[in-house]
């Protein structure tokens, strides 16, 4: 027996040995434990339990046998966890593990929370297992997840009102829609226990309800004698249906009928052009119905941003502007008025409605090439750039201004100003250099006025490597400046863009696009276009702008004015905005502060001012010693009706038809085209008729009558003057309109020429404009073809926003010979009568021939000279018939009195009768030995004779339209008494 137990205990030695091996075997932890990435859970303020989505179970793969912290083996469940960790600072929740062997756990609240503080909570979290061997080493860990913890809300809070107690006051016998608004909050963080759902009126029986929002509001009217004060007592409910914690009291005074306000305003207040200061308030005074008061301020406002750009302005062309301003010479005119010389903006959209205010518009689509030449790319020295602009938001690309780029070969941007994401940038790359060194190369700044779809002066001087910008006359730095490298030399010309940058068709089709030039109907390929409006573009070389003359260009000529009379000088403050459209008024005493109101005037300093409405708006603050009763003075508004001021009617007069002999034309000074002009400006008044005539007369039964109109001549500046060619272009070769510069410069105008004319520019007054366009002349060094010239002149004041007449001038070219030398002195030279005071003729051509060939008769031509004569003298009583009929036609057409006169220059007319022409041209094939040279005279003459003959018959059919209703008083007649046959 002692045998077999001992042989029973080594085969259970033996069994728990194998035992020990396959757990050595086992041990080995080689799995990680997983947990899901991310849970969401819910836990209830004051509750520590958190509901998890998924719930939280980590699973383990390694083998279900592990080591206990003693020797002995025991069976478990496999992947068994030993807890979980969580990640973060100052996490109020911690992970339990409710089953090791399954891995399931649980995450709870370590303290109370309170939904009010944090309503949501964001941690990580991590499960690690057991471990190997008994003392659990190389325990392993998985990876993190992510737990968000959303914290419900319980209705813990009440209500409670912002204000201790709320006050009114009303005015009796008026229902009001809103009195006044109680307002409670909730402390609850939840949307519905944070929320007022309904007020309530605790007081009974009072003319009061309340809705949902805490508007108070009367259900009657009521009456200062019934009741001067209500005292209400008002509760809020939260939407879960708490009370408020303390209910508010609101006391709502009434007032009698007596309204605080402004009385004696007018409305409508009529301003009449050229009448200076007009007093907008004159009887208003202020009604406080007796409540005593501490102290008053109003603000008056003038609106404007719907006239011109921004208020009203001259409308001069801004070059002309910059001169009145004082700004010295170099200024170049980027975006002129259409005109025969500065035609490159011809095709742009411009903004009519702005009283002639030269505005363009471009909508993405269009741009402009400025002519080479007119701008001088070196950028070395000193410039200064200026714009008018207006912009809204736009789009993100880039909107241009300005661009200098390369014309061919590559799409270099050599300087540029354009707008990008509301900032206005500045770009100038500098020229190739010795050092090439980091230079600036782009000015940033970020300005609010860039997109607020306002008009905005912008003025850059750049004096490298510094720039300065003036918005509106006030300065600002840019905010970011880039550097670059200078550009590489080339020698690529550059083109001047407006509204898009020039670049060449090199591919690039995501960033350009082909769009038609206004100016040569070519197309052209453009990027980076701009959407707005700009005018007045300039660029001044050699100079900046200085203060003065930046603050003068955007100044208004239109704005609130006050005279403060002395004895409230020092009792009430006035203060003006900068352009003078708004104003405010300080004080404390209720009748110096009329005083003041009532001095306040609208001025417009303009001639010719943009007729329309500018509202007024008067913004009134009372303080009062009893803040309960204090009067609330409402907002008065009203309009200046600007009326249409009286337009001026530009009328040019003078000369419009004369002959003068080829040797002037051909002469170094040339014919004067304007020897005598006159410009005359009047306006149309109406004018009541005397009363008292009226009445003696009966006028008044009579509704025929109307009121007398009055003509009275004004005196008022012109800004630009054309003179056109009528008919064929002007030929550089041979013919040229010119003018004398000396005169020009002295009275500070400008003069640009094509072959369609000149242009005269400036703000000046009609006199000085009168003396420089009598200097014009003519000249034509190949007068042998031409018969007659045709001119037009048009005058023009404030960029074409008054107009004259269309001014024409004809002028005759009179081709002269020698005189006729007679044996008996039979045939003498024929003298026109000086036709002063005598309309315009259109007479036929002068045929004039050499007078040697008078001496040169054939015996045998007796019969012939007999014949010549008598057709001489049809050919005088024809034209005599001729200058009558067209005399009797210019007759009908005279209109408003106007004294155009023809003067007749004689003093070189020699007509020489040569009674043997038609017989020498019969018999040319006899005599073309000895007449050779007069043979090709004669050739010459009979072509001008033929033209002058066309020309004449062609205005013998009628008259031309730019002839009618020019007035003349007299008649050209012709002098035959010294014509011998």
């Amino acid at each position: 027996m002692r045998f077999r137990g001992n042989k029973q205990f080594a085969s259970a030695v033996g069994l728990v040995l194998g035992l020990l091996c396959a757990v050595e075997a086992a041990k080995v932890n080689k799995h990680k434990p997983w947990i899901e990435t991310t849970y969401h859970g819910i836990v209830t303020e004051n509750d520590d339990k958190v509901l998890l989505d998924p719930p939280l179970i980590a699973l383990d793969k390694d083998a279900p046998l592990r080591y206990a912290e003693s020797f002995e083996v025991t069976l478990s469940e496999e992947g068994e966890i030993c807890g979980f960790r969580i990640h973060g600072q100052n996490v109020p929740f911690e992970a339990v593990v409710l089953d090791k062997s399954t891995g399931e756990g649980v995450i709870r609240a370590k303290d109370k929370l309170d939904c009010e503080l944090q309503k949501e909570h964001t941690f990580t979290i991590q499960a690690y297992d057991c471990g190997e061997g008994p003392d659990g080493t190389n325990m392993k860990k998985s990876h993190k997840a992510t737990v968000h913890i959303q914290v419900n809300d319980i209705n813990e809070y009440s209500p409670v009102f912002k204000e201790k107690s709320y006050k009114a006051t009303v005015i009796e016998g008026k229902k009001y829609d809103s009195i006044l608004k109680v307002e409670a909050v909730d402390a609850d963080c939840s949307f519905q226990f944070s929320q007022i759902c309904n007020y309530e009126i605790v007081t009974p029986d009072v003319p009061f309800t309340i809705d949902k929002d805490g508007f108070i509001k009367n259900t009657e009217k009521l009456s200062y004698g019934k009741e001067r004060m209500y005292k209400l007592t008002v509760t809020a409910y939260d939407c879960g249906k708490n009370r408020a914690s303390e209910d508010v009291l609101v006391k709502i005074s009434i007032k009698p009928t007596c309204k605080p306000s402004w009385q004696g305003f007018n409305k409508r207040i009529e301003y009449e052009p050229g009448t200076g200061s007009l007093a907008l308030f004159p009887s208003m005074h202020l009604e406080t119905c007796d409540e005593p008061i501490t102290s008053i301020r109003a603000s008056i406002e003038l609106e404007t941003n719907h006239i011109g750009k921004g208020c009203d302005r001259d409308t001069y062309s801004e070059k002309s502007l910059h001169k009145l301003c004082g700004a010295s010479s170099g200024t170049v005119e980027l975006l002129p008025a259409p005109s025969s010389s500065a035609n490159w903006t011809v095709g742009l959209p411009t903004d009519n409605g702005h009283d002639s205010d030269q505005v363009f518009e471009f909508n993405g689509t269009q741009a402009i090439k400025v002519p080479d030449g007119l701008v001088s790319t070196s950028l070395k020295e000193p410039f200064t750039i200026s714009v008018w602009m207006r912009h809204g938001p736009g789009a993100h690309e880039k909107e241009t201004i300005l661009c200098n780029s390369d014309k061919t070969e590559m799409n270099r941007h050599h300087y540029s100003l354009y707008v990008h994401n509301c900032r206005l940038i500045l770009l100038l790359r500098q020229d190739p250099s010795e050092a090439e060194n980091y230079k600036p190369a782009e000015f940033h700044w970020k300005l609010d006025q860039v997109c607020d779809k306002e008009w905005h002066h912008y003025v850059l001087n750049v004096e490298f490597p510094t720039v300065s910008l003036f918005v509106d006359g006030s300065a600002f730095e840019p905010f970011l400046v880039t550097e670059d490298y200078p550009l590489h030399a080339s020698k690529i010309e550059t083109q001047l863009t407006i509204g898009a940058c020039w670049q060449e068709n090199s591919g690039h089709d995501n960033d350009t696009e082909t769009v038609s030039e206004p100016t040569s109907g070519g197309s052209a390929r453009m990027a980076q276009f701009f959407r707005g409006n700009l005018a007045g573009l300039m660029i001044r070389s050699g100079k900046l702008e200085n203060k003065k003359v930046i603050d003068c260009l955007y100044t208004c000529k239109e704005g609130l004015d006050v005279q403060l009379p002395e004895e409230v000088a020092s009792a009430v403050k006035v203060e003006f905005n900068p352009n003078q459209s708004s104003l405010t008024v300080e004080g404390d005493e209720i009748d110096a502060f009329d005083k003041v109101m009532q001095h306040i005037s609208y001025l417009n300093s303009r001639q010719f001012p943009t007729p329309g409405i500018r509202h007024l708006r008067i913004s009134t603050t009372v303080k009062c010693f009893s803040e309960e009763s204090c009067v609330t003075v409402p907002d008065a508004e009203g309009y200046v009706m600007v009326l249409q001021p009286e337009e001026p009617k530009i009328s040019l007069s003078g000369i419009d038809h004369f002959a003068r002999s080829a040797t002037e034309f051909e002469s170094q000074e040339g014919v004067m085209l304007f020897p005598e002009l006159r410009i005359v400006s009047t306006i149309t008044r109406e004018v009541e008729a005397d009363p008292e005539s009226e009445a003696v007369g009966g006028a008044n039964d009579d509704p025929t009558v109307q009121e007398a109109v009055v003509s009275e001549e004004i005196m008022h500046n012109l800004d630009t003057c054309e003179v056109t060619v009528v008919g064929d272009e002007l030929d550089g070769e041979h013919e040229s309109l010119e003018v004398d510069m000396p005169p020009l410069q002295q009275h500070g105008l400008e003069m640009s020429s094509s072959n369609l004319g000149l242009v005269i520019t400036g703000v000046n007054t009609m006199a000085n404009y009168e003396q420089v366009l009598r200097l014009i002349h003519y000249k034509n060094w190949h007068t042998e073809a031409l018969f007659d010239r045709k001119f037009k002149l048009v005058c023009s004041e404030l960029n074409g926003r008054y107009i004259s007449n269309d001014f024409r001038v004809e002028v005759n070219v009179i081709h002269t010979a020698s005189p006729v030398e007679h044996a008996n002195n039979a045939m003498v030279q024929p003298n026109f009568i000086n036709p002063v005071h005598h309309a315009s003729v259109d007479l036929p051509g002068h045929n004039l021939v050499n007078a040697h060939q008078a001496s040169v008769v054939p015996s045998a031509a007796t019969i012939v000279i007999v014949v010549c004569v008598s057709f001489l003298v049809f050919m005088i009583i024809l034209g005599v018939f001729r200058i009558r009929a067209a005399h009797q036609r210019t007759m009908r057409d005279q209109e408003n009195g106007k004294e155009n006169e023809m003067d007749w220059d004689d003093s070189a007319l020699t007509i020489t009768v040569n009674p043997m022409e038609t017989y020498e041209d019969q018999h040319s094939s006899e005599e073309e030995e000895e007449e050779e040279e007069e043979s090709e005279d004669g050739e010459e003459e009979d072509d001008i004779t033929s033209a002058e003959s066309e020309s004449s018959e062609d205005e013998e059919n009628g008259e031309p339209e730019d002839q009618k209703g020019a007035s003349r008083q007299q008649q050209l007649e012709w002098d035959d008494s010294t014509l011998t046959y």
